[in-house]
């Protein structure tokens, strides 16, 4: 290990006591999908501080934010961090926890956020020390939890607004409690799911519960279109194919003796693959058109979010071996992440880029999952992700620079 090497890795490590604070505060007030205002006040003021640090606010919407480091010349990398939380309420009983009721950082944005921030103000001085050449593009994203009435997430916003214009590669990391710290989750090719929503409704007559023979049961006919639902990926769809299709919500009618007159059904279908994902959409449709065989008609709409995550194996080569040199006890788990969707991925459908999991689990009896009420991380994975990626990211920008 050079001797610049070793000094961002024991620069990281200085910084873990202002990463807690920086963690604990942004935990403590965290903010929904597109409504990010005091997050991203918070992030350009600290980014602000970072001499040489360019500041744009509003990229793409009004809570993305987007600090640059550049040399002048150069390749240039981005590194991103999103910043929303998510409608829950926080069952912690840290000194910490969640002072806005019913909204949660229980996916690790705020960890997300402050690694992304610590990498800024090492990099700042790397780039003060005239060590670096090039440029860091650090992109702080809104909205990647929840999609708003266009079907929208953060990321496309700030690729519309050209955020990635004139970037070369993207890298990014994610909490993962379901490993401990030391565990490292990297893999090549597509790692998350491509995520779509699709919404239907049943049509029949309905009419009276005691002469349901008068009319047609919409409640009825969805009996055969769920089995046929449930086996598109059991039959349809090779086993050797990541794919899922779930129904999440089933509404109809609302006194006991009557036969409704429609239903709604809604539900998420996820893969990996682009044929598979269009196959699931075909199935999908055949399946809902067996109400037609039963006197029923149907309207399905099928809504695509977010693309498959897809890792470039270049990418990953620089994150395993910064991870080989910086952490050679770790473990690099080389598998997919699973059927979780992430809209990072929409920006490696752009440019090369690739995210990893990092190990966070908290260690005690608790069940911390993403998405929960109890979900935590051991803080001592925050330098960690800030070694990492500022290493990552000068090794990118070395080795473009010498080709």
């Amino acid at each position: 290990m050079d001797t610049k090497t070793k000094a961002m890795l024991l620069r990281s490590n200085e910084m873990a006591e202002q990463l807690v604070a920086w963690r604990r505060k942004l935990h403590k007030y965290p903010e929904l999908s597109f409504q990010e205002v005091e997050t991203a006040r918070f992030v350009a003021k600290s980014l602000k501080e970072i001499p040489g640090m360019r500041v744009e606010e509003g990229v793409g919407y009004p809570t993305a934010v987007v600090g640059t480091l550049s040399s002048g010349s150069g390749p240039t990398i981005a590194i991103r961090a999103d910043i929303d939380a998510l409608p829950i309420q926080e069952e912690n009983d840290h000194d910490y926890r969640s002072n806005n009721k019913g909204v949660m950082h229980a996916c690790g944005h705020d960890a997300h956020t402050t690694i992304g921030l610590g990498v800024a103000h090492l990099l700042g001085e790397s780039f003060q020390n005239e060590e670096i050449k090039g440029t860091v593009k650090f992109l702080f994203q809104p909205a990647e939890e929840m999609a708003n009435e266009f079907g929208s997430t953060g990321a496309p916003y700030m690729i519309q607004a050209g955020a990635l214009d004139d970037v070369d590669c993207t890298i990014a990391l994610h909490m993962s409690p379901e490993n401990q710290l030391g565990e490292v989750q990297v893999h090549d090719g597509y790692s998350m799911a491509n995520v779509d929503v699709f919404e239907a409704k049943v049509y029949g007559t309905g009419g009276h519960g005691a002469y349901p023979h008068l009319g047609t049961d919409p409640v009825w006919m969805l009996g055969p279109v769920l089995q046929a639902l449930h086996g598109i990926v059991a039959r349809r769809i090779s086993p050797l194919d990541p794919a899922v299709i779930s129904v999440g919500s089933i509404q109809s009618g609302s006194a006991s003796n009557v036969i409704p007159s429609e239903l709604a059904v809604k539900g998420t279908i996820r893969s990996y693959h682009p044929d598979v994902r269009k196959l699931l959409h075909a199935e999908l449709e055949k399946a809902f058109s067996l109400v037609k065989a039963l006197d029923g008609e149907y309207e399905l709409t099928i809504t695509p979010e977010d693309p498959s995550l897809k890792n470039d194996p270049a990418v990953n080569r620089l994150i395993k071996a910064t991870i080989k040199d910086f952490y050679p006890h770790y473990t690099v788990l080389e598998t997919p992440f699973g059927l979780g969707g992430e809209d990072f991925a929409h920006m490696t459908q752009v440019i090369p880029g690739a995210m990893f999991f990092l190990g966070c689990a908290v260690g005690d009896d608790k069940i911390r999952d993403l998405h929960t009420p109890h979900f935590d991380i051991d803080e001592r994975v925050l330098p960690v992700g800030v070694s990492i990626l500022a290493e990552s990211a000068r090794r990118f920008l070395m080795e473009a620079d010498a080709r």
